[in-house]
């Protein structure tokens, strides 16, 4: 499928902003609008953008440089062909968040004690290999897939592996996941044992609620290991305290 050829919606802005690339709206060297003024300028949520620049990098169109801004670096993809777009990673993020959400209040009310000794046995795999980050996630996997599991249901089962195997698929999300690891971001042991706590409650709701905090977590973590502190924004708080200073003066 040609990018733009679906309703994802950051595959339509980075359809837009490739094509601006291309056609020298944006020159090689150029500095894209910031994140907020693409925001509003598309009507899309700046996670959105997040993930439409991510495409954008995939392809070799631009670099992200920390604490300045997204730079466009060639007019076309590395190849000459894009990418496949796949799902985008924080709409992964939002849909694993409702449904595993659901799966493991299903879970809560059914589960038996060798489920729980399995989850907590991946908990303590994962505590194990702190510096080993694919042991780590490969762990964090097997624990939600075990949560799936005993819901008893398989169409919820097959719900959760799809989401899982679109997140080891997709390049925009391997490109993400890249970026967290290089800010430290890993599987948090005590939001696990959370939610095996909830589990063993055999309280839907509590369980519910602890699965959520931990994928909002999760969400927010990506969300500010991808974040670019644009130059523009330095330039506005400076410009801020020197008002500041003045009018103290």
């Amino acid at each position: 499928m040609a990018r733009g050829d679906s309703n994802r919606l950051y595959e339509r802005v980075s359809t837009d902003l490739a094509a601006r690339i291309t056609d020298g709206s944006y020159e090689i060297g150029q500095r894209l609008p910031p994140e907020r003024l693409l925001a509003q300028t598309y009507s899309v949520s700046r996670p959105t953008i997040r993930e439409a620049i991510i495409a954008l990098e995939v392809d070799g169109l631009v670099e992200v440089r920390m604490g300045s801004g997204v730079y466009v670096t060639a007019r076309v993809p590395r190849g000459g062909v894009s990418v496949e777009a796949d799902m985008g990673p924080f709409e992964l993020l939002e849909a694993r968040r409702a449904i595993e959400g659901e799966a493991c209040a299903l879970a809560a009310a059914q589960i038996s004690d060798e489920p729980l000794a399995e989850l907590e046995a991946l908990v303590d795999e994962m505590n194990r290999s702190p510096g080993d980050i694919m042991a780590s996630e490969d762990a964090d996997r097997r624990f939600h897939l075990a949560i799936a599991r005993a819901t008893g249901n398989s169409a919820m089962y097959m719900a959760v592996e799809m989401l899982w195997d679109a997140r080891a698929r997709s390049p925009q999300y391997r490109l993400l996941s890249d970026k967290a690891h290089l800010a430290g971001v890993t599987p948090v042991i005590e939001e696990h044992r959370l939610i095996i706590e909830a589990l063993r409650s055999r309280d839907p709701a509590r369980a519910r609620k602890a699965m959520i905090s931990h994928l909002s977590r999760v969400l927010e973590s990506l969300l500010q290991a991808t974040e670019v502190h644009e130059l523009e924004q330095a330039k506005v708080r400076l410009d801020a305290q020197r008002q500041r200073y003045m009018a103290g003066g």
